[in-house]
């Protein structure tokens, strides 16, 4: 039985328990236009505020969220360095909460923490914050968020020091997984950092309404219909943060009952690859920068031969190299950044979960009905940090 994705979002071609999560994929492109045009509309704000700390040659920008939050700043950060000329870590808000003094060593040094949160409401969102005003001596606050009514927002909107950038509100997911909310904190901040520096943004809207109009849905249906028991995701730089974030989807809207393991394309074969059985599917995100790419050809080609046909997949902007039968297009983004490349390219993972939850008879939008896993995180302590 096939399982593709239902290209509508109303009436009984959409499964049970899977509507808020399918209409949150289809709708990307469309919301995609809708933050360029509050980016277009705070252009002026935004500069005010941003102009002079990135004027500051020592400044740090750290980009921090958790889950799939982290993510998006693990796939910008590159692409951000590039643009700012500034120093540019990503770094969890789990991290950061845990382990504070590792991750800020430099109090002195001017800091614009970059916070993604979908809901705003999570404990490591808030306490992420206030550690690092305790900690440094000069910290400033972007927070992109989906929920103007969330604890993050609400604490940092009337500061002189923090700007508050909010998506379209339907970007805040009533599904379980982060799907608009990703996509569009992550064009936010590659926009309001980045800005026209970071090649292929403009594109990203095109390419995603191909894929999502093209034979990638079916070929999808295709893929998952071979019941693979579990996913490797490989791509290098920002495509490898997207890997992790490919295989956290999956993960989530399966409820565990496929397996998912991210890695590097070179990081692979160093252990990672006896992962693999004549059961896996293989997907591999392949770079547009040319001497990277040629890793990503490289594991390709080696997995290809390893594993049975068709459960091996390249996305790619460009077919050179490629067979076009086992390549899943991601047509007018060949001269894009991978940071860019990564926002029509993650519609492609979510495609895969939800098809793959659907066939294993689970209710995608509430894949944890007993509540083992939460849509906002809960049982958290935030314990007091010691006296200084």
């Amino acid at each position: 039985m096939k399982t593709a994705v239902p290209e509508t979002t109303e009436g009984p071609s959409v499964p049970q328990g899977a509507a808020h999560t399918h209409r949150e994929i289809l709708q990307q492109p469309r919301l995609w236009a809708e933050m360029d045009s509050r980016l277009t509309q705070e252009h002026s704000a935004l500069d005010v505020f941003l102009a002079p700390l990135l004027a500051e040659a020592r400044l740090r920008i750290v980009l921090t969220g958790a889950g799939t939050s982290a993510y998006a700043g693990q796939i910008a950060r590159s692409a951000l360095a590039r643009a700012t000329g500034r120093a540019v870590e990503a770094v969890a808000t789990t991290d950061i909460t845990a382990h504070p003094d590792t991750c800020f060593e430099e109090p002195d040094r001017p800091t614009l923490l970059v916070s993604f949160a979908r809901s705003g409401n999570s404990p490591e969102s808030i306490a992420a914050t206030e550690i690092a005003d305790r900690l440094l001596d000069h910290c400033a606050h972007l927070v992109i968020t989906c929920n103007a009514d969330g604890a993050l927002a609400a604490r940092h909107r009337d500061r002189a020091d923090s700007y508050v950038l909010q998506t379209p509100p339907e970007a805040e997911d009533q599904g379980f997984a982060m799907t608009s909310s990703l996509t569009c904190m992550l064009l936010g901040a590659l926009s309001a950092l980045g800005g026209s520096h970071v090649q292929g943004l403009e594109d990203c809207a095109a390419a995603a309404r191909a894929l999502l109009s093209g034979d990638v849905p079916a070929r999808i249906a295709e893929l998952t219909d071979r019941a693979p028991d579990r996913f490797v995701y490989l791509g290098s730089g920002a495509l490898q943060a997207l890997a992790g974030e490919s295989a956290l989807k999956l993960l989530e809207l399966t409820g565990g009952a496929v397996t998912a393991l991210p890695e590097s394309s070179l990081g692979f074969r160093h252990g990672p690859k006896a992962f693999l059985t004549q059961r896996t599917a293989a997907i591999v995100y392949v770079s547009n920068n040319p001497y990277t790419r040629q890793y990503d050809l490289d594991i390709f080609r080696e997995l290809s031969g390893a594993l049975p046909a068709g459960q091996v997949v390249a996305v790619a902007a460009r077919p050179d190299g490629l067979p076009a039968e086992h390549t899943w297009l991601l047509e007018g983004m060949a001269e894009a950044e991978d940071a860019a490349l990564a926002l029509p390219a993650v519609l492609c993972a979510q495609l895969i979960a939800l098809a793959a939850s659907l066939a294993c008879g689970m209710r995608p939008d509430n894949p944890f009905p007993d509540g083992e896993v939460n849509r906002v995180v809960q049982g958290v302590t935030i314990h007091p940090l010691p006296a200084r």
